[in-house]
């Protein structure tokens, strides 16, 4: 065999490798009306004896269940800290919440009474150490199902996230679509915001992070969101550093919520 013949043959067995190690999985789903696109990232490992620590990771704002896939190395995340890694598809605008007012669009209730016992069922997963985080939009999800099932997850992070729904560049669009139209007097805006939530927690010894860049333009929902914290008493982990709201940002941000997950997980791989 040549020397190129060798290395094809090495690619193949790479990919072939990798690709036993994730799962894409189609959810029909009767309360979204439609079907939710999942990929799941399993240790290259991964042993049906065992089970697994895992972290729920949300996209932002008009994405998909694949983008967090193009800004992390999924797959060396899972291999490294032993994760099951699931990414679901918020349907590019979801904002992973139940539409008070369109019985087709209840995403929340799709992902604790479907998504989470399939996810469970298939993959060995610890119910004590499940965690949840995401970007932007995701990060208002993934708070937002932490702080209203903080008996489901460990943790929970959000980078980048919109931490307050009223000062989101989508207030008069996609999220007025699920909330209605934005006004002062809309206190659904009040309701959906994760900052006003945080009391739901408080005295549970949970533990949070969060990060924002300080150029980004919600830089102010997570100090505010700090500053409840505080208020509070949880225990937070937060962090401001340079960067704006972009995905070369969260690429990088990302990581920290990996490590920390870890740690709490008791897998700790750095």
């Amino acid at each position: 065999m040549s020397l190129r013949m060798k290395i094809v043959f090495a690619q193949l067995l790479f990919c072939c490798f990798y690709a036993s190690a994730q799962d894409v999985r189609i959810i029909n789903s009767a309360n979204l009306k439609c079907n939710d696109t999942v990929w799941v990232f399993k240790p290259s490992d991964f042993n049906t004896k065992k089970e697994y620590a895992a972290v729920f990771l949300l996209h932002g704002h008009s994405a998909n269940y694949a983008s967090w896939s193009k800004l992390a190395d999924l797959q060396k995340l899972s291999d490294k800290y032993q994760f099951i890694i699931i990414c679901p598809d918020g349907l590019k605008k979801s904002w992973y919440i139940n539409s008070p007012g369109n019985k087709g669009w209840q995403y929340e209730t799709f992902f604790m009474s479907e998504l989470i016992p399939q996810m469970k069922e298939a993959y060995h997963i610890d119910q004590g150490k499940m965690f949840i985080t995401g970007a932007s939009m995701g990060g208002h999800g993934a708070m937002w199902l932490f702080l209203r099932h903080p008996d489901v997850f460990l943790s929970a992070g959000s980078t980048s996230g919109v931490l307050n729904l009223r000062y989101s560049g989508f207030r008069k669009t996609t999220i007025a679509d699920i909330l209605g139209a934005y006004s002062d007097d809309n206190k659904a805006f009040d309701d959906y915001s994760v900052v006003n939530h945080l009391s739901e927690i408080a005295g549970l010894n949970k533990q949070l992070i969060f990060d924002s860049g300080t150029e980004d333009y919600l830089y102010i929902t997570s100090r505010k969101f700090r500053e409840k914290c505080d208020e509070l008493k949880i225990k937070a982990t937060y962090i401001a550093q340079p960067g704006g709201h972009t995905g070369g940002y969260w690429s990088k941000s990302i990581l920290a919520h990996f490590s920390f997950f870890a740690g709490l997980a008791g897998n700790k791989n750095d």
